[in-house]
């Protein structure tokens, strides 16, 4: 009788022992939160450039010599046969799209499952650098007008960088934006643990050409 009852404590002590193991490795496997995790290795790209356009435009500009005022209240605008000045200015332009992920929060991270989405922040595009190709400059000026002046000159360079701009909605550079940002980011969650096919990159919203124009950083045009 004695031997039982020590086989049945000795069972016991077996079993509790198993399941105490069990419950313990179970504890150890318990899935952590990347979340804060992937935010923070996100924050840390800052400002991420994503796309680069080259892009070549000829500014053209075509005047004629005018007399305006006015007599005894009467208003007159002649035209002086001195003929038209007329120029054409090769400009080649740098752009670049780039997102920036200084103000990326949790908020921008979609999560279900296994599923994992991230809405990027809006992008920007800028006008990181333009030169006029002197040597290319074709003009036509008059022996009675005046050849165009620096300051002129400058005006047109500026007029060139807004035009450019201002075509960056039918560039498809925001979709390249996505794409590259995407590219960037997919590897950085596989490394957390995410499948690549349960990732997915996105903005906020699909853009319409009235909010990309928006999207165009205003100071390149001064520059």
């Amino acid at each position: 009788m004695r031997s039982h009852t020590l086989l049945l404590i000795c069972l016991l002590a077996l079993l509790s022992a198993s399941c105490s193991e069990r419950h313990e490795v179970k504890k150890a496997a318990a899935p952590i939160d990347t979340i804060p995790m992937l935010v923070m290795q996100i924050q840390k790209c800052s400002r991420l450039y994503t796309a680069e356009y080259q892009v070549h435009k000829i500014v053209t500009h075509d005047d004629q010599m005018k007399l305006q005022g006015s007599i005894f209240s009467q208003q007159f605008d002649i035209k002086l046969p001195l003929g038209n000045r007329k120029i054409a200015i090769p400009i080649d332009a740098t752009l670049k799209a780039y997102i920036d992920f200084a103000q990326f929060s949790s908020k921008n991270v979609k999560r279900s499952g296994r599923k994992i989405e991230i809405v990027l922040p809006d992008p920007k595009v800028e006008l990181t650098g333009s030169r006029i190709n002197h040597a290319e400059i074709k003009k036509q000026v008059p022996l009675l007008r005046a050849n165009f002046s620096d300051e002129e000159m400058a005006n047109y360079e500026k007029q060139g960088r807004a035009s450019i701009l201002s075509g960056v909605p039918r560039m498809g550079i925001i979709e390249m934006a996505r794409s590259n940002a995407a590219n960037t980011l997919i590897p950085m969650l596989a490394d957390l643990g995410f499948a690549e096919g349960d990732i997915t990159v996105t903005f906020r919203k699909e853009y319409s050409m009235d909010d990309l124009a928006t999207l165009i950083d205003s100071k390149s045009i001064a520059r």
